[in-house]
């Protein structure tokens, strides 16, 4: 899809439910319908039905979703974050922030040494999303691993995550070029990598400009997708 300046005020990004349509029953006689109604009641004798429990025929759990945020000092995690809380995650889905470190090196800071900083961090993210969204469950998580892409992946398996968002860079026509004939040999940066393997639905996120507004959302499916809000 190119990109568009429609405004879409409901980009939430929850499951698509499928067109069933609906068909007349059909008609039946007074005998049939009687006859019915009697076999009805005899099944039902003795039993006890969802009405005599209680529960309504309408009432029904809501199940959320685990929502994966990939978070770091960058401007564009951050504004990935602030839109994921505005505008897809609702009230019953769980938010984890995913940090990931790579391995430390010989001479280079070890990872004990790393994980208090870490930590402080990802609590004053967590201490955002809880003041913008305070009925929303937060958690936050560590990942170390070589290559951050495969990392990310691994964790939404792990976590059993529904929906992935990061943020994502604005680059120049040269390095979207280098990116595309990088991404036919060794699969493109980060945020591709995650588009094109993740097994749940993952997307990235970035504004498009102070003087135009909206975000740019890139899915496996639609490239730079102009949403305005």
């Amino acid at each position: 899809m190119g990109r568009t300046g429609v405004k879409l005020s409901g980009f939430c990004l929850n499951r698509i439910r499928p067109h069933v349509r609906v068909r007349s029953p059909p008609i039946q006689s007074k005998l049939d319908v009687n006859s019915a109604k009697n076999d009805q009641k005899t099944e039902n004798s003795g039993c006890v039905g969802e009405e005599n429990l209680g529960v309504g025929k309408q009432s029904r759990v809501v199940v959320g979703r685990r929502i994966m945020i990939v978070v770091d000092s960058s401007i564009e995690a951050k504004g990935a974050l602030q839109w994921a809380l505005t505008h897809t995650v609702q009230s019953q889905d769980m938010v984890i922030l995913l940090y990931v470190t790579k391995p430390s090196k010989q001479g280079e800071e070890s990872s004990k040494e790393r994980a208090p900083r870490v930590s402080e961090f990802l609590q004053s993210m967590k201490k955002i999303c809880q003041a913008k969204r305070p009925e929303v469950k937060i958690e936050v998580a560590v990942a170390e691993g070589k290559e951050k892409g495969p990392t990310i992946v691994e964790e939404t398996k792990k976590q059993g995550v529904a929906l992935l968002i990061l943020g994502q860079k604005k680059h120049s026509m040269t390095w979207r070029f280098l990116m595309t004939w990088a991404r036919n040999r060794v699969g493109g940066g980060v945020v591709e990598y995650c588009i094109q393997n993740a097994t749940c639905m993952a997307l990235a996120v970035r504004r498009k400009s102070k003087k135009l507004g909206g975000y740019l959302i890139t899915t496996k499916r639609h490239k730079d997708f102009w949403l305005l809000a």
